[in-house]
């Protein structure tokens, strides 16, 4: 259908086009927090929501305590962060594949983990693929610019937190995000 793929193409140059944006503004310094007390549980739903029909058939499991505290941050750039990294678990995933998202206090900090089942990263390249345009050369097509990674790490940093990639044992990738809750 002409149109679908029409709106389907917008939406990624409109993806592009912000991140493109999000990155002039990090590198500039002109990334301005509107820290707020925001809800993990929102955060989540939220990059859910906006990533939609991107899931594809995937199962997205979220595990969060019942007693996790509020998380200074800005919410609408988190949300993007959160968009980026659970985009990135689709793409490089089974079709249909587990991806889990886990919370926990550690060191006064919140974090984040978003678990997927793919086919990992290789070691030398794990640090490497928040660098900017940076992307681990498979022989399947995934598009993508090689931002997103280092737009979200140039967010949690402003923010005085963390990201981080290992791999997940059996196979598949584990992305930390960090946030300090003071």
């Amino acid at each position: 259908n002409l149109i679908v793929t029409a709106r389907e193409e917008a939406d990624r140059l409109n993806r592009l086009v912000g991140n493109l944006l999000s990155m002039t503004r990090i590198e500039s310094g002109a990334i301005k927090l509107h820290n707020e007390p925001g809800d993990i549980e929102d955060l989540l739903g939220t990059a859910l929501e906006q990533l939609g029909k991107r899931l594809g058939g995937h199962d997205v499991k979220v595990h969060i305590p019942s007693d996790f505290p509020l998380v200074p941050m800005d919410f609408t750039l988190m949300v993007q962060v959160v968009v980026n990294v659970l985009d990135n678990a689709v793409k490089y995933s089974p079709d249909c594949s587990l991806i889990e998202v886990a919370t926990s206090l550690v060191n006064q900090k919140a974090r984040i983990q978003i678990a997927d089942c793919g086919v990992g990263i290789p070691t030398e390249d794990l640090t490497r693929i928040f660098d900017k345009f940076y992307r681990v050369q498979r022989a399947e097509k995934v598009s993508g610019t090689g931002l997103g990674l280092s737009i979200s790490k140039g967010i949690v940093e402003a923010h005085h937190g963390n990201i981080y990639a290992n791999a997940r044992e059996g196979g598949g990738t584990i992305i930390t995000i960090e946030l300090p809750l003071k």
